[in-house]
């Protein structure tokens, strides 16, 4: 007879027998292991320390669950997004996120460690000991770091940090724009013979499309009757994450970088005769005019820098010329609904925080609109 309240008994053989329950399928019916003894409080003590074993493994695998670089990895891996996306938030985990957080119990991080991490990118963040990360890097950083704290949160970890308020400080390189001068020259050499790499330039500079949606362009995105340009992919090279023994990094032509990014843009009637004279068939790249070829952005942003040099510009990035755009346009009049809309922007706040930079002749300009009244 078993004793009370307890599973032991004493079984025909003249051992004791005490059972308890190991697990519990998924209709909630129980397993059950059983351990053995000569005496009552031999069994019993037995009992004792194997549940004691069970309760600390238990209490162990949910310790483990909340060390952030197993968070970090099972938020990775639950992630449901493009394979350049994926690339892209591994390399920030590999890169700058894990090594500084590593196996720290995501509880208790606090939101004065957050802020010194923050400052710790700014200053010395680069692994090459060349000083800091950019603003636009560490910001990039924070989007999947702030994502494992709340994939934390929702799997019922404790926190104690709070995200309000944690932002990289402003203050970070100012975006180049070409100056009036430097885009004349710019636009007057790429003119001199409009092959289909200086036309594509020529293209960003006047309808601010990125680096990427440019050689991933093809014929089909271009309808020169409509005089519509239709964003539907874009180009990237992403770290190959298959296979070692593969190349380290791969081409991948996927969808736009966001569905507002997915757009069409009105070509200017200054652009539409080249693209005229270069028409590409529907399934080549406007960039080679092959649809079994293409021109990746790394070789683009060098032809790029190779123009500049010819025309004796100070050297920049491609992404200049989006940023030239964004500039012209609203000297122009564009309404930033408007230019956010072409710009493939998720809303109007990124087109005015990030690309709109007003020259000091259009702030004189409207400071001259400043007059004295009823004299």
């Amino acid at each position: 007879m078993a004793r009370t309240g307890e599973n032991i008994y004493k079984r025909r053989d003249g051992r004791w027998e005490a059972r308890y329950i190991l697990t519990r399928d998924g209709n909630n019916k129980p397993r059950y292991r059983s351990v053995y003894g000569k005496t009552y409080a031999e069994v019993k003590r037995k009992l004792t320390q194997e549940k004691l074993s069970i309760l600390t493994a238990k209490e162990f695998a949910i310790e483990s669950d909340r060390i952030f670089k197993v968070l970090a990895m099972k938020w990775l891996h639950s992630r449901i997004v493009k394979e350049s996306t994926f690339a892209r938030y591994s390399e920030l985990l590999r890169q700058h996120i894990i090594p500084y957080w590593k196996d720290r119990p995501i509880g208790e991080i606090s939101t004065v460690m957050l802020e010194q991490y923050i400052s710790a990118l700014l200053k010395n963040g680069r692994l090459d000991g060349k000083g800091g990360l950019s603003h636009k890097t560490v910001a990039d950083i924070l989007i999947p770091l702030k994502s494992i704290f709340n994939y934390a949160h929702k799997t019922g970890c404790p926190l104690i940090c709070d995200w309000k308020g944690i932002a990289v400080p402003k203050g970070g390189r100012e975006m180049r724009v070409f100056s009036k001068q430097e885009q004349r020259k710019l636009t007057k050499h790429l003119l001199t013979d409009t092959d289909p790499s200086r036309l594509g330039v020529l293209l960003c500079l006047f309808t601010g499309i990125r680096i990427g949606e440019l050689c991933a362009l093809k014929g089909e995105h271009i309808d020169l009757s409509s005089r519509t340009l239709r964003i539907r992919a874009t180009m990237q090279r992403i770290k190959n994450l298959s296979v070692e023994s593969e190349p380290k990094t791969k081409i991948v032509i996927t969808s736009p970088k966001s569905k507002k990014s997915a757009r069409d843009i009105p070509i200017p009637k200054s652009i539409l005769p080249f693209l005229r004279e270069l028409a590409v068939s529907s399934d080549a790249y406007l960039l080679t005019g092959s649809s079994d070829h293409f021109i990746e952005p790394r070789t683009m942003q060098n032809r790029f820098k190779a123009y500049l040099s010819q025309c004796k510009i100070k050297d920049t990035n491609f992404h200049a010329l989006r940023h030239t755009f964004s500039t012209n346009a609203i000297e122009q009049g564009f309404d930033v609904k408007s230019l956010s809309e072409i710009l493939g922007h998720a809303n109007v706040n990124v087109t005015l925080n990030l690309y709109v930079h007003s020259s000091f002749a259009l702030k004189r300009k409207h400071m001259d609109k400043m007059t004295f009244t009823g004299i």
